[in-house]
């Protein structure tokens, strides 16, 4: 991947402009598995690909460090971190707390346009199945649940969820490189969870997420 900045880093602003771009890019390759857990990078590799100095990519890589996502190394080396399974199980806890209560909410009130959202995603879901394209399926399998949330319109619950992504999408990405057949499994259990969300039968939707994430962790964590 070659990235070619819009600017010259010699500047304060450059250089805080180059970080972002340098986070962003990197993060991008550790979320989607480019860079898969246990990788060693060197950052001055990392810099040559990204068309950038040193400075921003340390910065990048320093942030990424507090963030959990690698550690460094001394003499620039890079190791992504392995995906830890305490924080797997507790990402899972935080899940089904919070989206049992959604589909509990949402049972039985959507609007037509709410329903034309959800049904969209759900197209898009099925039609994944066939082009088999990693990253699109981790993003509109990520994009269902984060829907939901948005669809509620708690903003506390859609922030919570939203800080979420990052790592349910690390782990999605986990799940569905390694065993491809889950992702079609969960088109259908997302397809029963909606089907129950529009009937407004709220034990049963949140029986079907309970369900849904239950077999997600015991994969992730296998």
């Amino acid at each position: 991947m070659k990235v070619h900045p819009a600017v010259n880093d010699s500047s304060s602003g450059g250089r805080t402009l180059l970080k972002d771009k340098a986070y962003v890019a990197l993060k991008q390759q550790i979320l989607t598995d480019r860079y898969p857990p246990g990788s060693a990078l060197a950052e001055r590799k990392l810099a040559e690909d990204l068309g950038m100095s040193k400075t921003p990519v340390k910065a990048a890589l320093e942030r990424l460090e507090l963030e959990g996502y690698i550690t460094i190394a001394p003499q620039q080396f890079v190791r992504v971190r392995e995906l830890d399974t305490a924080d797997i199980a507790e990402q899972y806890e935080i899940r089904t707390a919070l989206e049992t209560y959604i589909v509990r909410r949402l049972a039985g009130q959507l609007t037509d346009a709410q329903r034309e959202r959800i049904a969209s995603n759900l197209r898009l879901q099925r039609e994944l199945i066939e082009r088999e394209n990693l990253s699109e399926r981790v993003t509109a399998d990520a994009q269902f649940h984060l829907l939901l949330a948005e669809v509620l319109g708690n903003q506390s619950i859609l922030r919570m969820m939203s800080e979420l992504q990052d790592r349910i999408y690390r782990v999605i990405t986990r799940i569905f490189r390694r065993t491809p057949e889950r992702y079609a499994e969960c088109v259908q259990e997302h397809e029963r969870i909606a089907q129950a969300v529009l009937a407004g039968d709220s034990d049963r939707a949140a029986e079907l997420v309970i369900d849904h994430l239950q077999h997600g962790q015991k994969i992730s964590l296998a």
